[in-house]
């Protein structure tokens, strides 16, 4: 089979930042599956390549996608408006690709090898995504916007820093997917051992 062809992209499905919400500030992770056939490595992948999550116009062999939402407190003091606190509530999904079948004991030993490879990649992205809502606590709480005693500006004020936030976010999950998908890649590689070994 040729593997030359570019593989199909690993991409980081971003959720939306909504408010509010309240939870203790611990990522709730999960990993759930979609179908695949094949008893070789060649047909695993082309199975990938046909059920994988759509994402755009490209499918994905795995992704990550998470829903993040806040529990806010306000103050006015004085006429400023201060964020005195924010509590995240962070759910991470990570969607894997899993054998319908049992598969032969040699195609068995590269899809394992193959999978745990994907799934630390697509924790990589989680990580990301943790550290995002990190930087996001640290530059909001205790934000103070001047001449806003109805806490009005303050909004528009944290809108533009989340936006920041995620755009950089998304922009480090590219990055990441790239080098990683690259000839020679830790993700290329996987991809490789498991058509031409399995």
């Amino acid at each position: 089979m040729n593997t030359g062809n570019r593989p199909f992209l690993l991409l980081a499905c971003l959720g939306s930042l909504s408010s509010p919400a309240n939870a203790d500030w611990q990522a709730v992770e999960t990993v759930k599956s979609y179908a695949i056939t094949g008893q070789s490595g060649p047909e695993l992948y082309a199975s990938i390549g046909e059920h994988g999550p759509k994402l755009g116009p490209t499918r994905a062999i795995a992704h990550t996608s998470f829903k993040l939402t806040w529990s806010r407190k306000y103050e006015a003091h004085g006429d400023a408006c201060v964020l005195v606190s924010a509590l995240p509530k962070l759910a991470i999904t990570y969607t894997l690709p899993k054998p319908s079948k049992p598969l032969p004991a040699g195609t068995r030993e590269h899809w394992e090898t193959f999978i745990d490879g994907v799934h630390e990649h697509e924790l990589v992205h989680g990580d990301f995504i943790k550290d995002m809502v990190k930087k996001i606590e640290a530059a909001t709480v205790g934000l103070t916007v001047p001449a806003d005693p109805q806490c009005r500006k303050i909004k528009s004020e944290m809108t533009k820093r989340l936006g920041a936030l995620s755009n950089a976010q998304r922009q480090q999950s590219r990055d990441f997917d790239r080098a990683e998908l690259s000839d020679g890649g830790k993700v290329h590689q996987l991809i490789l051992n498991l058509v031409n070994g399995g």
